[in-house]
């Protein structure tokens, strides 16, 4: 009579079998893959389900094709190893695509985790790569709706202010923005002959952004504040 343990070695033994060809270990790559794009997708972040899906999927061929094509076993890890910095080259690009600012930090983080999951699945390692895309959705969803809670995510504001005095205003805004300890991350001044405008960019939580909004639409120093933009760093 079989046992337990006997069963759960003979199923292990048969899904080992069947994942040990080279397009099964693909295809588990691309739906890992994306199942984390998936989340991103629904996030509406950079990189979305397509996106994943390639890199966890190419991560996956390039370690196949390394131990595949290698001549001796010395070899079989060296196109492997070029994976690393090509992956972050494509997440620095995450990083950079906000202009101004340093955002998409955890997507880069993303991207280069999705690899390694590639990585295992192509190398035979199908328990850590299932294991690690449960713990990326995890850190994903539930952390983040904690930071979500708790307000901690940043948020890069432009504020464009209007007024009569140049002077007067960045004396304004200077002051307001010591009081609320924030710093001003870039400003563009322009006067024109009636009207004088500021624009400028302030990151911080958006408890702190709603603080500075009313603080700015308070002080009598401007003739009209506006909101321009608000990007949510992650």
């Amino acid at each position: 009579m079989l046992t337990l343990h006997s069963m759960v070695g003979s199923l292990a033994r048969e899904i080992e079998q069947v994942l040990s060809s080279a397009w099964a270990r693909l295809i588990l790559a691309a739906l890992l893959g994306g199942v984390i794009g998936l989340e991103r997708q629904l996030r509406h972040r950079t990189a979305g389900l397509r996106t994943n899906m390639f890199i966890c999927m190419g991560a996956a061929m390039f370690t196949l094709l390394s131990k595949q094509l290698a001549e001796v076993p010395a070899d079989s890890t060296r196109i492997a190893a070029q994976i690393i910095p090509g992956i972050g080259f494509i997440g620095a690009g995450s990083i950079l695509h906000a202009r101004g600012s340093v955002t998409g930090l955890t997507t880069a983080a993303t991207i280069f985790v999705v690899a390694s999951v590639g990585m295992a699945v192509g190398g035979g390692l199908y328990v850590t790569g299932i294991f690690a895309t449960i713990l990326i959705l995890i850190v994903l969803a539930v952390i983040g709706k904690l930071e979500a809670h708790f307000q901690l995510f940043t948020v890069s504001s432009i504020y464009e202010v209007t007024g009569g005095n140049v002077e007067a205003m960045l004396r304004e805004i200077k002051r307001i923005l010591e009081e609320e300890k924030l710093t001003m991350r870039s400003i563009q001044l322009s006067s024109l002959e009636m009207e004088s405008h500021v624009i400028f960019a302030v990151d911080a939580v958006r408890e702190d952004q709603a603080n500075l909004s009313v603080r700015l639409h308070d002080s009598n120093a401007f003739n009209s504040v506006k909101l321009v933009s608000g990007v949510e760093h992650e």
